[in-house]
């Protein structure tokens, strides 16, 4: 089109934006500068999103330093957009034509429209990237909330330097707890080490007694800020090269070797609350666990949202929206029949992660019979590991919805540990029910995982009774657990089965409970003389007379255990009870 042809065309004629430039050199001009302007703060803003992401806030304050990455580049773009949109208004461009319908928009008019729907598309597309920043701050709030919580039953962490005790105070009971004497109690109670005893005992029902009283305005906040000490201690100790890998670690690097603050409380929260270790994790592990965190209805949100600012410009510009949809109807038909499995397998995802029906981390048992923890949650397909990695199960994650799946890990805190075992005939049941409460009662003191801590569930932590801290076995208990469930199941071919069960505190920990068990078990039945048969027929000629006086010899012996530890509940039975 020529530049006569163009001067012909009367003001509301234009009839694509291309004929719109065309028709003035400044307007292409401010056109241009605008273009120009949007690519090079696009470039600008990868250069400070790797800067921010070099920057101590960008581990210390996450959420902020992402709300920031987000927010600078729209600000700009606005503000560039709106400049050259005051420009056009001020400046003569466009011809004005006196005898133009009011109904129909000027050039001018019409390119303003233009700037602004750039504006509000950015508008949108900020909003629905910072709203989800938002909501993820506000679902850590509630996490921080919930670990100081567990700060609280557990009367600090193990590296707060006693701050548990400068916070709160422990006020005695009124009344004299039971199994102490009002004199026993009085003296307890002036002396520091009789009040750490008082805090630290449990009724024979597992209850603490006394309460505490509030040393400060706001517990919360002065924990809060002593957590915060701890993890800026762990990242100079990064940066410093006073850590594990004896090196400076460099933030913002690739693969990330430094925790930011949320992800080093996940990590705290998962190792219960023990100390993290800069540099003890292997190269890569940050960004992986920074990627794997459970997301939840907040990955489409944007989308929506953008979607909807989308669907709000259409219809300003006087596009009939039901027109749009029938037009494109057809296509979303044949896109959706495509997509269908893809679109099951998302939805699939988002009732996983909105009902929390399992998560990261937990012990699962599918259909299938496969059993072992859920490694990682995709809106494809889901990957279950094996307990002991000997496979990895790919399974696409809608199947999971509609399938029976067992959790074990999901609010349950007591999982049993059964130890089945065949004796000898010869050998007393009763005898044999005494020995085994004995190995039993062994076990719940004695098997203990590798930070010392009890593994088998208990009313009263055994660490009570040394006047130390409990270790946490004996609490959150609702059910009467002082010692163990011995069973005598049936008279088996050539042996008294018994069953004896543990609870421990989670699927795993069975495991090991188990092994020790058994290594108790041999030596206390090698010291009691209880005999565990060959599973072989024997045919005896005279040696049954002769094995009987030599298990009779040890039967004081054995009697007294029946004296000391009783036969446990091998008598009593309810309804139910196997």
């Amino acid at each position: 089109m020529s530049e006569g042809d163009i001067s012909q065309i009367s003001v509301g004629e234009f009839e694509t934006v291309s004929q719109l430039l065309a028709s003035s050199e400044s307007l292409q001009l401010a056109f241009v500068i605008m273009i120009v302007g949007i690519i090079m703060l696009a470039a600008a803003y990868r250069t400070f999103s790797s800067m921010i992401k070099s920057k101590k806030i960008f581990y210390t304050r996450p959420h902020l330093s992402r709300f920031v990455q987000n927010a600078v580049l729209p600000f700009f773009a606005i503000a560039l957009i709106s400049s050259t949109n005051v420009y056009i208004q001020t400046s003569e461009l466009f011809e004005q034509d006196s005898s133009v319908s009011t109904m129909e928009l000027t050039p001018e008019e019409t390119f303003a429209k233009i700037l602004n729907t750039f504006n509000i598309l950015v508008i949108g597309y900020t909003i629905s990237h910072l709203i989800p920043i938002m909501l993820t701050k506000r679902d850590k709030s509630i996490l921080e909330k919930q670990d100081f919580q567990v700060w609280y039953d557990m009367q600090g962490f193990s590296d707060d330097d006693d701050l548990f005790h400068k916070l709160y105070k422990w006020i005695p009971p009124t009344i004299t707890p039971e199994d102490f004497t009002d004199e026993e109690f009085k003296n307890l109670c002036k002396t520091k080490e009789g009040i750490t005893q008082l805090e630290q005992y449990r009724t024979s029902k597992g209850n603490p007694i006394g309460s505490y009283e509030k040393l400060v305005t706001s517990p919360f906040e002065k924990w809060k800020k002593s957590e915060r000490g701890k993890y800026l201690k762990y990242f100079n100790n990064c940066v410093t090269g006073n850590n594990q890998s004896g090196r400076k670690l460099k933030p913002g690097a690739k693969p990330d070797e430094i925790f930011a603050i949320d992800i080093w409380r996940e990590e705290k929260r998962i190792n219960g609350f023990e100390p993290l270790i800069p540099s003890s994790r292997p190269v890569g592990y940050a960004r992986k666990k920074r990627e794997g965190i459970p997301k939840s209805f907040k990955q489409i949100l944007p989308v929506g949202i953008f979607a909807a600012t989308i669907l709000g410009v259409v219809s300003w510009w006087g596009v009939d929206l039901f027109v749009l949809a029938t037009a494109t109807g057809g296509l979303a038909i044949g896109i959706g029949l495509a997509l269908q499995e893809t679109m099951q397998n998302y939805f699939a995802y988002l009732m996983i992660r909105k009902d929390n029906i399992f998560k990261e981390g937990e012990r699962v048992q599918l259909e299938s019979g496969y059993n072992g923890y859920v490694h990682k949650i995709t809106p494809r397909v889901t990957y279950v590991r094996d307990g002991l990695h000997e496979s990895v199960a790919i399974i696409p994650t809608r199947q999971l919805v509609t399938a029976q799946i067992i959790n074990y890990t999901k609010e349950n805190r007591l999982v049993p540990a059964v130890v089945t075992v065949g004796v000898s005939y010869l050998n007393d049941p009763k005898q044999v029910a005494a020995i085994l409460v004995k190995i039993g009662k062994r076990g719940m003191i004695e098997i203990k995982d590798g930070k010392g801590r009890h593994l088998v569930r208990q009313n009263r932590c055994s660490y009570l009774d040394e006047n130390k801290s409990s270790c946490g076995c004996d609490k959150d208990l609702h059910v009467d657990i002082t010692q163990p469930v011995v069973r005598f199941n049936q008279f088996n071919d050539s042996a008294l089965d018994f069953s004896m069960w543990l609870y421990v505190k989670d699927y795993g920990a069975q495991f090991k409970t188990k092994t020790d068990l058994r290594m108790i078990m041999y030596e206390e039945f090698k010291k009691y003389d209880i005999r565990i048969p060959w599973p072989i027929r024997t045919v005896y000629q005279g040696d049954e007379k002769k094995e009987q006086n030599e298990i009779d010899e040890k039967d004081e012996f054995r009697n007294k255990v029946i004296e000391e530890y009783g036969l446990g509940d091998i008598g009593r039975g309810g309804e139910g009870d196997e």
